[in-house]
């Protein structure tokens, strides 16, 4: 009898130690987790990244192993791992990319998603957006005199820019996609007008592209380049920092596409995965993203950043997201045969 006792709270203890080794932390739904952490792909300067996984990881104890690199190589990577993914989420690149690439993630709906506009978010909740990212031509005070500051998509032709614009290739850089595309809108409906005119913009360019799109603003602030094309925030942040340049939005219109953040399909720690969605969507991100790095969020409970003009003062381009995405490779093909001289 006392061995049959014995044996019975041995068992019992064995079942007990066993619940005690795992994780049982709650998931946003009340069933539980044992992961405790998530793998990240993105494309964002660790500037952005590193403070905000710092607040994740000790709001949640949940561990960020971060995986870094540009947005389409980060996503040709996600679409090679298909079947057998080796992250979890994606944090950046253009919206219309992450459109593109929807059929390799999973649809979650954010849990504050009636604050966050429409077009800030996909249809079929495949990816939501970040922070909108109004395109911009930014110049070096100390290279361009104030009457020379190119105000428009049309100034980048002129002969005394030849070779001094940069700008990043749109295979490797989302937001440099985007570039190429509002471009395309804002100079003939992306019809034979406007690529005649990226022809001729890339003649100008001598046929320069950088390897990444953050390699812009940091050469034109270097002096490298006296002006660059990128977004408002990686001009911003420059400009923050002490920098001597500024910034342009072309008269014929750019756009505000935001960057955006998605599930990877089968995703091995998705719990982990929407939880970080959840919170890079709350109002406590989206605030941190205007107040310390001067970018516009995607909510509409946040107040854009202080000195940037009104999203509603900026001529914008009929920007045509679903197109964007769905001829992604077409446009890429074409920006190619332009750089090598087809």
């Amino acid at each position: 009898m006392k061995k049959h006792i014995l044996l019975t709270w041995v068992i019992a203890l064995v079942f007990i130690l066993a619940a005690c080794s795992e994780d049982t932390s709650s998931n946003d739904d009340g069933t539980k987790s044992t992961s405790k952490k998530v793998t990240v792909y993105s494309p964002h300067e660790t500037d952005l990244i590193n403070p905000i996984i710092k607040e994740f990881q000790e709001v949640t104890g949940i561990t960020v192993e971060l995986v870094t690199g540009g947005s389409g190589e980060l996503l040709n990577r996600i679409k090679a791992e298909s079947g057998k993914p080796l992250g979890d989420v994606l944090w950046g690149g253009g919206a219309e990319s992450l459109e593109a690439f929807k059929a390799n993630f999973e649809p979650f709906e954010v849990s504050e998603s009636e604050n966050i506009l429409d077009v800030y978010k996909s249809s079929d909740n495949s990816w939501t957006g970040f922070s909108a990212l109004p395109m911009v031509i930014m110049y070096n005070k100390d290279m361009v005199k104030e009457n020379e500051v190119p105000d428009s998509w049309e100034s980048l032709l002129d002969p005394k820019w030849k070779g001094k614009i940069a700008y990043a290739d749109p295979a490797k850089s989302g937001s440099s996609f985007t570039q190429l595309v509002t471009i395309l809108k804002a100079k003939g409906d992306a019809g034979e007008e406007g690529w005649s005119f990226v022809k001729k913009l890339q003649k100008n360019m001598d046929g320069k592209v950088l390897s990444s799109s953050s390699m812009a603003p940091k050469g034109v602030a270097d002096g490298e380049f006296p002006i660059g094309l990128t977004h408002e925030q990686g001009a911003y942040q420059y400009i923050s920092g002490g920098a001597n340049v500024g910034v342009s939005y072309p008269t014929e219109g750019t756009s505000a596409v935001p960057d955006g953040m998605a599930i990877i399909k089968g995703a091995k720690n998705v719990d982990n995965a929407q939880k970080l969605l959840n919170f890079l969507a709350g109002k406590d991100v989206q605030d941190m993203l205007v107040k310390e790095f001067n970018r516009r969020s995607v909510r509409t409970d946040v107040e854009p950043p202080e000195g940037l003009i009104k999203t509603t003062d900026i001529k914008l381009v009929d920007y045509d997201l679903e197109w964007a995405s769905s001829n992604q490779a077409d446009i890429l093909g074409k920006f190619q045969d332009i750089l090598i001289g087809k």
